[in-house]
């Protein structure tokens, strides 16, 4: 009967502290950051909230059937919201410049950014055992290209 008490109340244990540390972590974000998420999606139910860095928080949420992320900081500004694309949606302004800058590159992920500053299209790009990303705006102009090796770490290009 003992067992039977322990092999139920392991799981059952486990599944209550998992259920607090995520109310727990919802909790904690800030009121204003809260505000201008349901401001600028007040469409979107459903978020899942991470602590970007010291200073900012990241929302996952379904949208139109796509996922996507949007960046805050803790008071509530607003820094990028982004979502991966296919790629025949990329249009032809950015294909022509992967094709000419980045020949013989791989795209491993496309995504497309929405900052204050307008749209840019991020790649992760592989040739060989070579990594990079990069962003271009919609006009095609190459704005970042950075290496990463085999740790993740970025080397500036």
């Amino acid at each position: 009967m003992k067992n039977k008490k322990i092999i139920i109340g392991l799981p059952l244990a486990a599944l209550l502290g998992l259920a607090l540390f995520a109310f727990a972590s919802n909790r904690s974000v800030p009121l204003r950051v809260k505000a201008a998420f349901v401001k600028k999606f007040p469409q979107v139910k459903k978020v899942k909230w991470d602590k970007e860095s010291d200073a900012e928080w990241e929302a996952e949420f379904k949208m139109n059937g796509m996922e996507y992320s949007a960046n805050f900081l803790e008071d509530g500004t607003w820094k990028e919201t982004e979502h991966e694309i296919e790629q025949k949606d990329i249009p032809d302004a950015v294909k022509a410049t992967l094709d000419t800058e980045l020949s013989g590159y791989e795209i491993e992920e496309a995504e497309i950014s929405e900052t204050v500053d307008g749209l840019t299209y991020e790649f992760e790009m592989e040739k060989g055992e070579q990594e990079l990303e990069v962003s271009i705006d919609v006009h095609g102009k190459l704005i970042h290209k950075q290496v990463v090796d085999e740790e993740g770490e970025k080397d500036q290009d």
